[in-house]
């Protein structure tokens, strides 16, 4: 095992930890780790990203569940067009993307560099998202009856589940604000409810390969296990470490990580 091999797999703690102090993010790791430091093609890695963080982000969610932060009845009525959208993406729309998806001049725009520079773009998206200094939301909801959007959350469910499905991220940027401003949740509550939804949308994504790709089990249960071991100690660590400032640090590593990528597989 070399020293980038090593570093793959201490990649996978930090997916975890960051998945555990800031309640998502950690996706948007799990693919460039599985391509760049272990070595995958990026089909395959978007494919053990969807396990990985599906995995992972159910224990997170199981933990604010007993803390009673996750809606269930939210998490379904969002999740049934999500789960709908990345299973179908990810078992017949990503095969099909063929081996040149168009060429400029010479220059040939192979599926595995389009996915690439989709996956950076939506980091770049990710990164401004979490950068930005958001007004604080109130988060009093005793006396109010939530009213559901269903078009408005159907649509997104289905949006995000799409995103998931070509990028393995389990687009937690996205529907955290999605649950806070049409489901009106409370912020904590929308974060459990977020990892939630992302670790049945991201486990069900990856049923959809499971027939179109040979898996190699033993890796993709170590790497899980020590992202797991990382959501631990994330969470133990986020009562000592503010979520905010920590999220605004790593929204500006996740920019740095996107243009690195649009450098790497353009230029």
């Amino acid at each position: 095992m070399d020293v980038i091999e090593i570093l793959g797999y201490l990649g996978a703690v930090i997916v975890g930890l960051v998945l555990g102090l800031i309640g998502g993010g950690g996706s948007i790791l799990t693919v460039p780790i599985l391509v760049y430091l272990i070595g995958l093609n990026p089909i395959t890695a978007t494919a053990y990203s969807l396990f990985v963080v599906g995995v992972t982000s159910l224990i997170g969610a199981y933990q604010n569940f007993k803390k009673g932060l996750v809606d269930i009845k939210t998490a379904i009525i969002f999740s049934i067009p999500a789960f709908i959208a990345v299973y179908l993406t990810r078992r017949f729309l990503v095969p099909m993307i063929p081996d040149v998806v168009f060429s400029i001049g010479d220059y040939d725009i192979t599926n595995s560099i389009f996915i690439m520079v989709f996956f950076a773009l939506i980091m770049l998206l990710a990164s401004l998202s979490m950068i930005k200094d958001r007004k604080e939301i109130s988060t009093d909801t005793t006396n109010i009856e939530i009213k559901y959007n269903y078009p408005l959350i159907g649509l997104e469910g289905i949006g995000v589940g799409v995103l998931t499905g070509i990028v393995g991220a389990g687009g937690g940027f996205l529907i955290i604000p999605a649950l806070v401003l049409l489901a009106k949740l409370p912020m904590k509550t929308a974060v459990g409810t977020s990892l939630f939804i992302i670790a049945i949308k991201s486990l069900i994504g990856f049923l959809g390969d499971v027939t179109n790709l040979e898996i190699d089990w033993n890796f993709l249960i170590i790497f899980t296990i020590l992202s797991i071991i990382g959501i631990i100690i994330g969470v133990w660590m986020s009562k000592f470490i503010s979520g905010k400032k920590l999220k605004k640090g790593f929204g500006y590593f996740t920019l740095i990580m996107a243009l690195y990528i649009l450098y790497k597989e353009l230029l």
